[in-house]
């Protein structure tokens, strides 16, 4: 079978190097084609896109770079005539892959998506599109099921792949030799992976360094990046920055400063005590504060429906509020246990690993 699958960040350039695993092992004459990233690359295939040229966030950043996503829309239009897969897979990244979807449904190509588009957060009347121009969709967030059948709609909830990519992932028990990390307790600092959200919130992080001196600090260096801009964004100050060592640097890490976005659950699925940042373009926030229906940002506290970790927004994204809370998070003994056992539950709500597997699986039967 031909497959086309489509992811626009490194969240989706993780989840479907996963799933094309897992499609190998029922399909192992599967072919594939792909816009995404290093992960997916790995597991063969040929990349038409990489994500790092896709991924724009916010109302601002993209009109600002409407050109280039209209450009990368015809492309991908064009690219799929011309190389008509068995199946289309999108994964997330819905601004996009909606457009794409719609094309490829009035093509006769069919059309599964993988990580539902958060039509739960604004504009849910995009569910009534998304019945017209998607065969199936997997979700990945247990209360999805449920959002989606009250629209009439029925969809399958096959677990969430970063139980997958933690349950696969091998401890590196030197972690701290390899990187030449003293005996002090970890901070892990999670910036992001887009220029945009690090340049703006790597400063505020570095900011809290100088009032924690029993700690040391380390940067989850993004697949997209070299070392140089992390020594440029920091100047003087030079902290450790680890790249492909997230999941190490959180099983060593007492506690964490995280940008918001897939990395929040993973943080708290490696029950890390965290602090949820969050700052953009001013214009951007303002219209998603007007638009957006939900309570939180952050997939903890979403998928618990109640404040599990801080979440510091915009104005609150201040180095002496970051202060505040990681101190508490260190120090104050009933707030982290707290914090530890809501992750607990969070635990128990998202199940056991499997979801690439299942996903794949799901797919294979509707394409047999």
């Amino acid at each position: 079978m031909n497959y086309y699958l489509i992811s626009g960040e490194a969240s989706g350039d993780l989840h479907g190097a996963n799933l094309m695993k897992a499609i190998k092992q029922s399909d192992p004459q599967a072919n594939f084609r792909f816009l995404g990233g290093d992960l997916m690359l790995a597991e063969g295939g040929h990349i038409v896109k990489h994500y790092s040229d896709m991924a724009f966030m916010g109302f601002v950043e993209v009109v600002m770079n409407l050109r280039t996503v209209l450009r990368n829309i015809k492309m991908v239009k064009q690219d799929l005539l011309k190389n008509r897969p068995d199946a289309l897979i999108l994964i997330d990244f819905p601004g996009f892959n909606l457009k794409i979807a719609e094309f490829a449904k009035a093509n006769g190509i069919k059309v599964f998506y993988y990580i539902s588009p958060k039509v739960w957060a604004w504009n849910q009347k995009r569910v009534l599109k998304i019945k017209k121009v998607v065969d199936h969709l997997y979700c990945i967030l247990p209360f999805e099921v449920e959002f989606f059948r009250s629209w009439g709609m029925e969809v399958d909830y096959v677990g969430n792949p970063l139980l997958d990519e933690i349950a696969s992932s091998i401890p590196n028990d030197n972690f701290r030799g390899h990187n030449q990390l003293g005996d002090k307790k970890i901070v892990a600092l999670l910036p992001g992976s887009r220029r945009q959200e690090v340049s703006s919130i790597l400063r505020d992080m570095l900011d809290v360094v100088e009032h924690f001196p029993d700690y040391e600090f380390v940067i989850a260096g993004a697949p997209t990046f070299k070392q140089e801009y992390y020594d440029n964004l920091m100047g003087s100050q030079k902290l450790k920055v680890v790249f492909g060592q997230t999941y190490d640097l959180l099983r060593n890490a007492e506690a964490a400063i995280v940008t918001s976005g897939t990395a929040t659950l993973e943080t708290a699925l490696f029950h890390v005590p965290q602090i949820v940042v969050y700052k953009g373009n001013k214009i951007s926030i303002a219209i998603a504060r007007l638009v957006i229906k939900i309570r939180f940002i952050s997939l903890v506290n979403l998928i618990m429906d109640r404040e599990v970790v801080k979440e510091l927004i915009q104005e609150d994204c201040h180095p002496t509020k970051i202060m505040k809370e990681l101190n508490a998070l260190l120090h104050d003994k009933t707030y982290r246990g707290k914090m530890l056992q809501d992750y607990q539950e969070l635990s128990d709500k998202m199940g056991e690993p499997g979801a690439s597997k299942r996903t794949a699986e799901l797919i294979q039967k509707e394409l047999q």
